[in-house]
This record gives structure tokens, sequence and C-alpha cells, in this order.
């Protein structure tokens, strides 16, 4: 019965998990090849948001306007390319790890085969009784031999065993970074994705443009002056509707203003208007100068509340002969867990659902705000829109009562002035 155990057991040890290996010296060159590539694609990322910048600063015209959204496009373009690039670069990490796994596999198993020999040699020498040692024993000396050896047999044993742990061990650390690389990598296809559907937006913005202007500035400038128009009514059934939502905050459920509670929403920050009264109306929120296409990152994890689109339905007030409705665009609510409850607008890519938990840091969206690209609302150029809501006074509602084009349009309502708190006070310090 124990010889039948220790086969067995030695069965166990030997058994080998066998992973692909690539060659680590080809995969290493791969990987410096493609990180240099990259350095080259972010230097032309960087040169082309300088240039879109510059002509984002220009004066509201219809020139300006299509200038934009052609350098737009090549900035994305760019952007489609370094994002392609990381891709590559986890392919190859991936390969590399798994080219360690592989290795550490190998070892696992020499380190089991020498287990098993060793416990081959100490059964041979415990299925004889020390009376049958001392009757065949030619000398007393035979026996302290055959203890010595058991004995390093032992320690031999010992050292191999804790070698199989900690080889075990560094390869269960390479699986858990292989795991977060592809996890890294759905994260990435998914931005690739995004980014794609951006470059679309952009096309489809252009000739919407053009073929509503006819290409002629005064054309143009009509339309800017008509959308001023229904953003002023739009402010009016906002404000209405908000005075039929009021609804007494509890202080102790507002976290106390303390920079960093929360993380920048864009890598690179430049504030073009601050939360609070700009010539004589209420700014709800803080809006960051962002290109068309510019990641937008979670400020807080938490929960997304709902996502929405106040242009889905210009079609159809068009239509009906109505004013399209004017707000925020494409838009994302995001409720912390800590009272505070995040807005997200004038998006023109949305990466997330309803009801998905996300980390912070984390690419929800990409920004938008051009002028006839869907998802802008109310902007005359590209930016990002951050509202931020103490939690209890912000609710998901219809705007019923619409003067305007935004009758049963779905969007963030805050329950009163109050609801509204100013971002700049919990983000990082500028």
């Amino acid at each position: 019965m124990k010889r039948r155990f220790i086969s067995l057991f030695l069965i166990f040890l030997i058994i080998p998990t066998v992973l692909s290996a690539a060659n680590p010296a080809d995969l290493e060159q791969q990987i410096e090849q493609v990180r240099q590539e990259r350095e080259t694609l972010l230097i032309e990322q960087k040169k082309l948001q300088a240039e879109l910048e510059t002509v984002n600063a220009e004066s509201r015209s219809l020139g300006s306007a299509v200038k934009s959204l052609d350098t737009t496009k090549k900035k994305l373009a760019s952007d489609i390319n370094v994002t392609q690039s990381k891709i590559t670069s986890t392919n190859l990490t991936i390969q590399s790890l798994e080219n360690t796994m592989s290795e550490k596999e190998r070892q696992i198993i020499t380190h089991r085969t020498a287990i098993a020999d060793t416990i081959l040699a100490l059964s041979e020498y415990d299925s004889r009784p020390l009376i049958l040692q001392l009757l065949t024993s030619v000398q007393l000396s035979d026996i302290w031999r055959d203890r010595s050896e058991i004995a390093g047999l032992n320690e031999r044993l010992g050292e191999e065993i804790d070698a199989l742990r900690e080889t075990t061990k560094i390869l269960n650390q390479e699986k858990v970074k292989k795991e977060k690389v592809k996890a890294e990598q759905v994260g990435l296809r998914g931005q690739l994705s995004g980014q794609k559907s951006v470059v679309e937006e952009n096309q489809k913005a252009k000739e919407k443009l053009l073929a509503a202007t006819r290409n002629k500035e005064a054309e143009y400038q009509k339309l800017l002056a008509e959308n001023s128009a229904r953003q002023r009514a739009f402010e009016e059934d906002l404000s209405r509707l908000e005075t039929e939502l009021r609804i007494t905050l509890d202080p102790s459920l507002i976290p106390n203003a303390r920079h960093s509670v929360l993380s920048w929403p864009l890598d690179k920050i430049f504030v073009t208007d601050p939360f609070g009264l700009l010539k004589e109306r209420f700014h709800n929120g803080l809006d960051l100068r962002a290109s068309m296409g510019t990641p937008v990152k979670a400020i807080l994890s938490g929960v997304i509340e709902g996502t929405g689109n106040t242009d889905e339905r210009n079609a159809q007030f068009k239509r009906e002969g109505k004013l399209a409705c004017v707000s925020y665009g494409r838009w994302i609510l995001l409720k912390h867990g800590n009272g505070l409850t995040s807005v997200y607008a004038h998006l023109s890519v949305s990466l997330v659902q309803t009801g998905q938990h996300v980390e912070t840091g984390e690419v929800i969206a990409y920004s938008g705000g051009a002028y006839g690209v869907n998802g802008s609302g109310y902007s005359f150029g590209p930016h990002l829109h951050l509202g931020l809501f103490a939690s209890q006074g912000v609710e998901i509602r219809p705007l019923t009562n619409s003067k305007g084009g935004c009758k049963e349009t779905f969007m963030p309502i805050a329950s009163g002035v109050e609801a509204y708190l100013d971002p700049l006070s919990y983000l990082p310090s500028l």
C-alpha cells in the first residue's frame, strides 16, 4: 500500500504543464523596435496637437471650422496609430510573459523530478528495518554511512521543495502579470474602436457643415446665431424644471471641499470657463480645453447612472419644424460612493453603459464639442464640460414642459443651484 501511494504521488509530481515558448532575444528586439516607433509617433502626435490648438483658437468662421475638422482628422489618425502601437506592445509583452512562464514550467518539472528521485531513494532506505541492516552489514560503519546518506537526501529534498515553491510563486506572479496586460489590451482595443468612431463623426460633421452652409460664411454665422437662440430656450426650460424638482439637501451627505478628492479627467489641463456666474449667466460646470477625440477619464470610481445624447432627437424636431435641443449633447452621469456625482458632456463617443462600474482614471469617453458633430450639444468649439453634483440633488429626467426643442429629452437635472458644486474645489490644485 505504501509503495502504491508513493508511485501515485510521484506521478502527480512529474505531470508537466507545457506552454508555447517564443525566442526571448527576438521578442526583446521586437519590443524595443515597437517602443522606438511609438516614440516617433508620439512626437508627431504632439506636433499635430499643437497645430490643432492653434487652429481652434482662431476666430469663429466657416474657414476655421472646416480647418479645425481637417486638422482633427489628422490628429485622430495619429492617435489611432499610437493606440495600435500600444496594442502591438501588449501582444509582445504577453508573448514574453508566456516565454518566462514556459521556462518556469520547465524548472518546475525539473524540481518535481528531483523530488521524485529523492523520495524513491528515501523509500528504499526506509523500507529496510534497522535490525535487518545490522544483520546484513559487514561493518558497523556501513550503517552510519547509510544514515548519513539519508540525512543528505533529506536535506536535498528540503532544498528541492523550497526551490519548487519559489519557482511556483514566480510562475503565479507571471500569470497575474499576463492577465493584467490582457485586461489592458482589452481596454486598448475598446479605445481603438472609440477612436475610429470619432473619425467617422468628424467626417460626418464636415459634410453636414458644408451642406448646411453651402460653403458660405453668412450661412455659417446664421447657424451660430440660431444655436445661441436655442441655448437660451434650453436654459429657460432647465431653470423651470429645476424649480419643480426642489429638494432640501442634507449638508452632512456632501463631502467637505478638499483638493484631490477627485482626479483630473484629462491628461492636459487648461480651464477655459470656470464654475459660477459668467457674463450674467450661471455656468453649472467646468469647461476644459480638449481637442475632439481626447480621452476622457473617470474622476473617481463609481457606477454609471446613465448616458444619453440630447442631439438624438434633433432630426425629429427638424421634421416637425421645431427648434433642435441644444444642451449637454452626448453625456455620461457617474455616481461616486462619497455623495458626489459627476457629469461629462459634449462627448463625441461614449465607451460605457448604464450600471457599469468604472475605476478612477479609466477612459470612459472621447471629447467632442466641435460645431456640427453629433453629441456636441450647445458648443461652438471642442472642449469637455465637467459638472459636479451633490448626489442627493440630481436625477435623470425628461424636460417634459420644454418650450424649445428639448421636450421629452432625458438628461441629468439638478434640484436647484445649490445641488451644483464647483469641481475645482475637489480636483487637484492647478
